[in-house]
């Protein structure tokens, strides 16, 4: 099985943002401890549940990235976009009902942002010369 690289810019985007979020996703699963301390997270004293919760979404985060890049196929980058879309939607309401206007999350609903509008622009053909 080889690896497909895409030839057209638009995929080119969104095989980026997949692989983005495959590498975020393996960093997550097998450092738990060092995505929390990058995301200010702390787990309580004597309880290590936050650690399986965050290798779990890591687990996620890796098949999520790693599925259009093994099958490089559009319904699946829009799936991504999707998820990604939900995720800045969802900071979004965290932001304004939770008083949670900090820069690091300002910076991270950029990233998703991007992380949505990549996949999304591929497939709804915004890049397309």
């Amino acid at each position: 099985m080889e690896l497909y690289f895409p030839e057209e810019l638009g995929e080119q985007l969104a095989f980026c943002a997949a692989a983005f979020v495959a590498l975020a996703g393996f960093v997550i699963m097998f450092a738990p401890g060092y995505a929390m301390r990058v995301f200010g997270l702390q787990p309580r004293e004597g309880r290590r549940d936050g650690y399986a919760e965050q290798r779990s979404m890591g687990g996620a985060y890796l098949a999520l990235g790693l599925a259009p890049i093994l099958l490089a196929q559009p319904n699946i980058y829009l799936v991504v976009g999707a998820v990604f879309a939900m995720a800045a939607f969802a900071r979004i309401v965290s932001l304004l009902s939770d008083k949670g206007g900090t820069i690091l999350n300002y910076l991270l609903l950029v990233v998703q942002i991007v992380l949505a509008a990549l996949p999304l622009g591929y497939v709804f053909g915004f890049f397309s010369a």
